[in-house]
């Protein structure tokens, strides 16, 4: 049975970082499954329009942490934004940290790690524009293509999805490593 992730997304998301992970995540053999707060499709923002739609396969009511493997945040201004302050997306947030299992958020995405209180001592990037944000956070602030700290994984922006993407493949096989040697 394939690991499952979950993409945690709304109106407003990087187009690039939400369908470019997905298409890596699917081409290695995992399923991916797109969360919003409603259902029907979210819209995404590419570059400087509006963008695609994306299908809406669960809405946060109908979705747990128990169901998945690995959580994906994409980012975008407007994305992260509005889903901070849904309580449900944040709580989403922490009960996957709380269940040890990956978190990955690129650009401004971990602006929802802050939320959830994720970041008081880790390593992480973000978009330029955030990291004051990630450092009064508490997070020790890197400016690389992607940084794994435990179960976090951070990125920067759409030129670091290959790097992104790649980490969240080897967080998945490191936990699936786990699972079968505990079986």
């Amino acid at each position: 049975m394939a690991q499952r992730v979950m993409i945690l997304a709304t109106n407003g998301f990087e187009q690039s970082e939400l369908e470019k992970p997905k298409a890596n995540l699917e081409d290695a053999g995992y399923e991916t499954v797109v969360v919003s707060l409603e259902d029907g499709q979210i819209k995404g923002w590419d570059k400087d329009d509006w963008g695609s739609p994306v299908d809406v396969d669960l809405t946060l009511d109908e979705a747990t942490e128990a169901e998945f493997d690995a959580l994906v945040l994409p980012g975008g201004q407007i994305n992260p934004d509005l889903l901070r302050v849904e309580d449900k997306a944040v709580q989403m947030v922490k009960d996957f940290n709380t269940a040890g299992k990956p978190i990955a958020a690129i650009c401004h995405a971990p602006w929802l790690l802050i939320e959830a209180g994720l970041l008081k001592g880790r390593g992480a990037t973000s978009y330029t524009s955030i990291r004051t944000d990630l450092a009064n956070a508490g997070a020790n602030v890197m400016d690389k293509e992607v940084v794994v700290d435990g179960n976090l994984i951070t990125s920067r922006n759409p030129d670091d999805i290959p790097a992104f993407s790649n980490a969240i493949i080897d967080a998945l096989k490191r936990q699936s490593a786990k699972f079968t040697e505990a079986a």
